[in-house]
């Protein structure tokens, strides 16, 4: 098992929950200064959610991690990114990519009685390259 370190965001939550997860996808960026990046091409993205709260549900967990995963893993994985509709306005960038994780990840958690919260969202696009989306505190309500 690898180590894996993770950029920390500051909270006065009980609990905080990371799902570390992969997914093979591909994509371009449509753009005449994205280089080679405009043309198809394949990633083995590396993701990490973090989700915090301060109640537990009747099982006692904030959330199943087998349902973070399928909300993510089931979506993207080994799919063309600007195939998806969220992509159809805006170019799937790595931060991008992010941001629609977080807005899957946070509409779910709205639907649970406790209320947890994601606070951060990590896509690793590449060994060496990575985003951290973490939302606005008016994001979080």
């Amino acid at each position: 098992m690898i180590q894996q370190f993770y950029p920390q965001t500051p909270h006065t939550y009980r609990f905080e929950l990371n799902k570390d997860m992969h997914l093979s996808a591909a994509h371009f960026i449509p753009h005449d200064d994205a280089g080679n990046c405009q043309y198809m091409h394949g990633h083995t993205y590396f993701i990490n959610i973090t989700i915090a709260g301060d109640q537990l549900d009747e099982m006692g967990f904030l959330i199943d991690f087998k349902v973070i995963k399928s909300l993510v893993h089931k979506r993207y994985d080994h799919t063309v990114l600007n195939d998806h509709p969220e992509f159809k306005q805006k170019f799937p960038t790595t931060e991008q990519v992010a941001h629609e994780i977080w807005v899957t990840i946070h509409n779910k958690l709205k639907t649970l009685p406790h209320q947890p919260k994601c606070l951060q969202v990590l896509v690793r696009e590449t060994p060496t390259s990575y985003v951290v989306y973490r939302p606005k505190t008016e994001e979080l309500l």
